[in-house]
Parts: C-alpha cells; sequence; structure tokens
C-alpha cells in the first residue's frame, strides 16, 4: 500500500471514529425562551406524573381522578347547575361537582362558588362551547396548586377533572405508560386555609382579581385524547 493510500484509508478511519463518538454524546434538550442547552440530566429533578392522578378539589377531602392531558390548553373540571350572579360588583359562579370517590366509590355532590377569572370559547371535536373560567385549589401528591379551570358537564367523560397544559407546565412531566403514581399526602390544614382563602374572597371584594374579565373573549382548541 503506498503511502498515499495509507494515509487516506488512516484519515478516513479517524473520521468514523470521531462521527461515531459524537452520536454517543446525549443530545440537549432546549427550555423554552432560553439560548442556553439544557443537558437531559434535568429531567431528573421534574416531577413525574401518570397520565391519571388522584386529587383532592379543597377545601373538600375528597379524592377524585384527573387525567393529565397534553391535549387541551386550560384544565377543566366537570361542573353542572352552573350560575352566574353578582357579589359585590364582581362576577361569580356557583356549581355543582358530581363525582364518584376516588377512594371509597361513593358518589357525592360538591358545591362551589368562586370569582370568574375570564371566559373562553373553546373549540374542539364535538363543536364549541363557551365556559366560564374558575381558579382552584388541588393537592396532587404533597403539594397544592391553584390553577384555572373551566367549567363544563363532563358527564359523558370517564374523569371529572382533566389537567391541561398550563397546569402540567407548572407540575412537571408526564409518564403516558403509568398511572396513579403520586399518593395523596397534602395534610388536613391545607383544607382549612383554603376554606378561609374562600371566605375572605367572599368578604372582600378588592381580593377578587378581575382583570381579564372584560378582555376579549379567548379561544382555544381542546383535544382530548
Amino acid at each position: 500500500m503506498s503511502a498515499f493510500t495509507l494515509s487516506a484509508f488512516t484519515a478516513g478511519i479517524s473520521a468514523v471514529l470521531l462521527a461515531a463518538s459524537l452520536s454517543l454524546q446525549p443530545l440537549p434538550v432546549y427550555a423554552a425562551g432560553k439560548k442556553q442547552p439544557v443537558t437531559t440530566d434535568s429531567v431528573s429533578a421534574k416531577l413525574i406524573v401518570g397520565w391519571v392522578e388522584k386529587g383532592r378539589i379543597l377545601p373538600e377531602h375528597t379524592a377524585v381522578k384527573i387525567k393529565v392531558d397534553s391535549g387541551a390548553l386550560t384544565s377543566s373540571m366537570h361542573a353542572v347547575n352552573i350560575r352566574n350572579f353578582t357579589r359585590k360588583g364582581k362576577a361569580w359562579v356557583s356549581y355543582q361537582v358530581p363525582v364518584r370517590d376516588a377512594d371509597s366509590g361513593e358518589k357525592v355532590v360538591l358545591e362551589f362558588e368562586r370569582p370568574v377569572a375570564r371566559r373562553v370559547l373553546v373549540r374542539g371535536a364535538g363543536g364549541e362551547d363557551r365556559r366560564p373560567v374558575v381558579k382552584m385549589s388541588m393537592c396532587i401528591g404533597d403539594r397544592v396548586y391553584e390553577e384555572e379551570f373551566s367549567l363544563r358537564d363532563r358527564g359523558d367523560m370517564t374523569y371529572p377533572v382533566l389537567l391541561g397544559r398550563r397546569t402540567i407546565e407548572h407540575i412537571g412531566l408526564i409518564d403516558v405508560s403509568r398511572t396513579f403514581l403520586l399518593p395523596l399526602n397534602c395534610s388536613d390544614s391545607v383544607e382549612q386555609d383554603e376554606r378561609e382563602r374562600q371566605k375572605r374572597l367572599r368578604e372582600d371584594e378588592t381580593l377578587v382579581d378581575d382583570t381579564q374579565i372584560n378582555q376579549p373573549e379567548q379561544v382555544e382548541e381542546e383535544h382530548e385524547e
């Protein structure tokens, strides 16, 4: 083999080895809005939830099944007998949430009153409907999340509560192959704290955030999977 041929052969081998070594390096995952890559090692710091979890709609103690679904932007909650009313000049809504206790299997009807945060027009495979959006506190795992939920009759759905992308972003990542990864472990004190907070909202209208209520109606797509 000539010196020229041997040199070309050696260079070719080096190129193959370099390409192979590069292919073994972990690909970076880019965080939204950031220029610097975040390596896949950061995934281990995220809270992992199953595609179905248990949660408590505070201040109630009833455990309900929750579907974690990236097909919706805003979270959604089953609600019937929705009634709009005004309290001290602010838009409020009362509603009932009929659910089956995920632990006992007992059917219960939860009753709520909440200020209306905004209104949304939701479009999906079944058409479109207008919904009020309220802020609700939920215990998931050992943490409490205050999130926006659009209210609609989900009686034809398996799960009374659906967590959309806005809420998922606050919680962590979904393992779509597993369910019930997070045992409910919020203390009873969070229920009392939520009761007292709702009492203050009813008594002091300045605590009600209605900055979005008069904004143009938002349109969202919902494709529940």
